[in-house]
């Protein structure tokens, strides 16, 4: 058990210290910005935390006191999720109120760490045994846990409120899709509290839930990795949505290639210069190849038998499998120069829409794999 706490501690202090790294790497150009200052604060005070949680699995002591490192840890925790409010804070608010509301935060961050300094050696917290901190039955050490998992708690609500009454109205893309994570962030967080809570009165009470205690270190674990990409997304969301479009364009591009090859191979003049392998200009390449696809199956209409493979009714499935047979036998036709006396000379394919370019692409994708199974059988 003390294994997966470990890993767990390790997961969200590397996730922790690569988003700070990454925001750090940004230091030249907004070292001015308040914002960007608070940010990187509160990145650094997450990776304390979960540094200091990973040490606790691994010793009893930190620098000579004993559990110094579990007290560390719970306050800058307190300290983080301060920070991170205030971050929202900045955000959401128009800059006098975020500054009233962030004095607040820092006003009631400043009491509940004193709060737990003071609760730790009252209750003799540097003699305890380590097990002591997962729950126990002693009133002082089990009203500092308490303390502690509210700490954490409050915010978790407050932020998730923040952010449903924010997010539909922010103009940013960005700044939407950061607001989504830390919104997930904050009810994977919180679900951390109540396993916690859990895991905290059951040991009181004397019972032990067994490997049910895990649950809360993969909570705690998951929401802090989906914290840290939402304190970075705003710089790199933007070049990994293009990245994921390229990708998509790309499978798309390679997915169309049999149904282009044989209608260009069928008729060349297609093409409106040379096939090339290079794919730098994808966007572009794509939308040619999309044209040349359509192109090429106008030519095939005085070889497309109207009677046969029925009028591809049904779901879209079963539509492209028609289409595709549909052109698999016109092109053998065309090579024989058979033209059926019911032939669809005089009308479009299927009335698709050819405005919709997205759509366009899905459809005749669906129609290329749907082909590369008839050619493969074939």
């Amino acid at each position: 058990m003390n294994t997966t706490r470990s890993l767990c501690f390790a997961i969200s202090a590397l996730s922790s210290y690569a988003a700070l790294v990454y925001r750090l790497c940004q230091v030249r150009g907004s070292r001015r910005d308040s914002a960007y200052r608070t940010l990187v604060v509160t990145l650094v005070l997450q990776c304390l935390t979960f540094t200091m949680g990973a040490l606790a699995t691994g010793s009893s002591s930190f620098l000579g006191v004993g559990n110094l490192a579990i007290l560390v840890m719970h306050v800058s925790a307190v300290a983080f999720c301060v920070s991170a409010q205030i971050i929202l804070l900045r955000w959401v608010s128009d800059g006098e109120a975020a500054v009233r509301q962030s004095r607040y935060w820092l006003i009631a961050g400043g009491v509940l760490g004193a709060l737990l300094v003071a609760l730790f050696f009252a209750a003799d917290g540097p003699h305890r045994p380590a097990d002591d901190f997962n729950g126990t039955g002693r009133p002082l050490l089990l009203t500092y846990l308490l303390v502690f998992i509210v700490s954490q708690a409050v915010p978790c609500v407050t932020i998730f409120r923040q952010v449903r009454a924010y997010a539909g109205v922010a103009g940013s893309p960005p700044l939407q899709q950061a607001l989504r994570l830390l919104s997930a962030a904050a009810v994977l967080l919180f679900l951390y509290c109540t396993a916690r809570t859990v895991n905290i009165l059951t040991l009181a009470c004397g019972f032990d839930i067994g490997a049910w205690q895990l649950a809360a270190s993969v909570f705690s674990t998951a929401g802090i990795v989906t914290l840290s990409l939402s304190l970075t997304i705003s710089s790199w969301g933007t070049a990994a949505a293009r990245l994921l479009e390229w990708v998509r364009s790309y499978r798309a591009y390679r997915v169309l290639y049999p149904l282009w090859r044989d209608l260009y191979e069928s008729s060349p003049d297609i093409a409106l210069e040379p096939p090339r392998v290079r794919v730098s200009d994808l966007n572009y390449r794509l939308h040619r190849r999309v044209v040349e696809i359509r192109d090429g199956w106008r030519d095939l209409r005085p070889y497309i038998d109207r009677a046969t493979n029925g009028d591809g009714a049904g779901d879209e499935s079963r539509q492209a499998f028609a289409e595709a047979a549909q052109i698999h036998q016109a092109l053998r036709a065309k090579r024989v120069g058979s033209i059926p006396d019911d032939n669809k000379d005089a009308a479009d394919f299927e009335d698709r829409d050819s405005d919709n370019f997205s759509a366009e692409v899905a459809w005749l994708s669906k129609v290329a794999v749907a082909y590369r199974k008839l050619d493969g059988a074939s």
